[in-house]
């Protein structure tokens, strides 16, 4: 079922979960020569809600409905069905056909609703829903929304599918679609969507990564896409997670830290695409570092 609705001002977020996947602090810090020191520290504050009692990380694909005054919007998509994913190593992905849809309906977002379709980044667990097998075709899975591809992040996933199969069957069943139906809107990294929503630029762990901002009636959230992956990186903010790239961990080291920073001075809540719900916290200084406290 869907998570309960999160007040954020007048806007709420609901979260339509596709996948909840138990990771462990080894695979999410491959430099580490001692990871699960990392977690007995932050364990404390990762219980009961991004950690189990057997010392899994506990981490979700999930989609983030948005509802402001005058707009209903979802931040990334997820995997999606009937997607070829073979000869990756991720499990669960290839050939889904589980029931996210009926999830988005559930949390308040019935496709034909949608206004606005943001997609932090384009690795596939993130715009996977952006289109559906419709017979025998990929259609926009939200028919009358705008669909945000930022500029960088567009132009780096066309550029790779010329070269890599894999990629260019994402292009091909997730992103191409939206752009033959004349619904992709290719817009700047920091682009305003309204009044209480916008962009901001976080590339690192992709090259137009982003994140979204909402902000209503003093309450301040920013949806940091995977900038972190898991909580437990507010403790050791300068380790590269394993799906950072080597040749670009130094940009997304420092937009993570950023980001914290960020979360640590003004309070905001901070929401990660792979965050298990309740997804939402705030972001505390803890010595050198950080700790997440999640809101309840």
């Amino acid at each position: 079922m869907p998570s309960a609705a999160l007040g954020i001002g007048d806007a709420s977020v609901v979260i339509a979960q596709e996948i909840l996947m138990p990771t462990s602090a080894r695979w999410l810090f491959p430099d580490e020569a001692e990871p699960f020191a990392i977690l007995e520290r932050a364990r404390p504050w990762l219980e009961p809600h991004f950690v189990n009692e057997r010392g899994h990380l506990l981490q979700s694909i999930h989609t983030y409905v948005v509802r402001t005054r005058d707009l209903l919007v979802v931040i990334d998509t997820g995997v999606g069905n009937d997607k070829d994913r073979s000869g990756g190593n991720l499990e669960g992905w290839h050939m889904r056909s589980g029931p996210f849809l009926e999830e988005l309906r559930a949390a308040g977002a019935d496709p034909e609703w949608v206004d606005v379709v943001v997609n932090t980044h384009m690795h596939g667990d993130h715009v996977g829903w952006n289109a559906r097998l419709v017979d025998g075709r990929w259609v926009p899975t939200f028919p009358r929304a705008r669909y945000l591809f930022v500029r960088p992040e567009w132009e780096h996933w066309q550029r790779e599918a010329e070269r890599t199969e894999a990629v260019r069957r994402l292009v091909d069943d997730s992103l191409q679609p939206v752009v033959d139906a004349g619904r992709a809107e290719v817009v700047p990294a920091d682009l305003r969507i309204s009044d209480e929503l916008w962009l901001e630029p976080s590339h690192g762990h992709s090259p137009g990564h982003v994140n979204v901002r909402l902000s209503s009636r003093g309450v301040d959230a920013v949806f940091v896409g995977d900038a972190l992956h898991s909580p437990i990186q507010c403790a050791v903010p300068d380790v590269r997670p394993t799906f950072d790239r080597p040749e670009s961990a130094t940009q997304a080291r420092a937009t993570r830290g950023a980001i914290l920073e960020q979360c640590a001075g003004s309070g905001m809540l901070m929401l990660g695409a792979h965050f298990t719900p309740p997804a939402a916290g705030r972001v505390r200084r803890e010595g050198e570092a950080f700790r997440f406290e999640a809101a309840l």
